[in-house]
């Protein structure tokens, strides 16, 4: 009697053992790399999979959008200024066969790749590109690693940089450029405010001229606003005119 109930025993225990190597539920963004005898066999799931215990083995593989910090990275730009770049990495697989045949570690992979990439792309730009250009930055790198990944299996969907830390000496020197460049600016802007004035003089004059009784107007109205002032001193507009008159006198006594 005690043989028997060891027997059921042992045959529950087997079976246990058998459903738990030969009965497996993957999830809906989960796929499952099956080898039979060592020999790809092809991609189940989600669901119910059924496997041959010792003689086949699953691979499970995440098909969601991971994430991925770069390390901050030093790059030295086209410009030949220093700066540490990090970033953020968002890829999925969408060939898990190649995923898991292609590359040992498709994480540890990624990561090393996006480090050199990072290096190599930002440093075929000036630190003024890398400061105001960041969208395409990111679109150059994304577009350079999912080229490289693809034989992985590996869509790389976006890369973000983070942070670019500049040396003290560096964010100076820029703040002195950025002084020069507002400075700049409104020398232009004054200059071609005074431009524009004596063009509207000039053309005021011209008009003047041809309606002497405007530049009479012209001068009651100058002696109205000086008038106007509490100044001691009053200046009284003199016509031309009338000085080439007086001129024409003496000349002729």
């Amino acid at each position: 009697m005690m043989l028997d109930y060891f027997t059921y025993g042992a045959v529950a225990l087997l079976v246990i053992i058998f459903l738990t190597q030969a009965v497996r539920v993957l999830r809906e963004y989960e796929r499952g790399v099956i080898f039979t005898l060592g020999r790809f066999t092809g991609v189940k799931g989600p669901g119910l999979i059924i496997l041959i215990p010792v003689v086949q083995q699953l691979v499970k593989v995440d098909l969601r959008v991971m994430v991925q910090v770069v390390p901050p990275q030093d790059v030295i730009s086209r410009d030949n200024v220093s700066v540490k770049v990090n970033a953020v990495l968002y890829f999925r697989i969408v060939d898990p066969e190649r995923a898991i045949i292609k590359v040992s570690d498709y994480m540890s992979a990624t990561s090393q790749l996006a480090q050199t990439t990072l290096r190599s792309v930002l440093g075929k730009h000036e630190l003024d590109e890398m400061l105001a250009e960041r969208d395409k930055l990111n679109a150059d790198i994304q577009e350079t690693l999912d080229k490289q990944t693809d034989v992985w299996g590996i869509k790389v969907t976006a890369v973000e940089i983070k942070d670019i830390d500049i040396n003290e000496t560096m964010v100076r020197a820029i703040a002195k450029q950025a002084e020069a460049e507002r400075l700049r600016r409104a020398k232009v802007i004054n200059a071609m405010g005074e431009q524009q004035a004596a063009e509207k003089l000039v053309e005021a004059g011209r008009i003047l001229a041809q309606e002497p009784q405007a530049m009479q107007l012209r001068y009651f109205a100058a002696l109205h606003d000086i008038a106007g002032e509490r100044s001691s001193t009053v200046v009284f507009p003199l016509p031309m005119n009338l000085l080439d008159h007086l001129t024409r006198r003496s000349e002729a006594t």
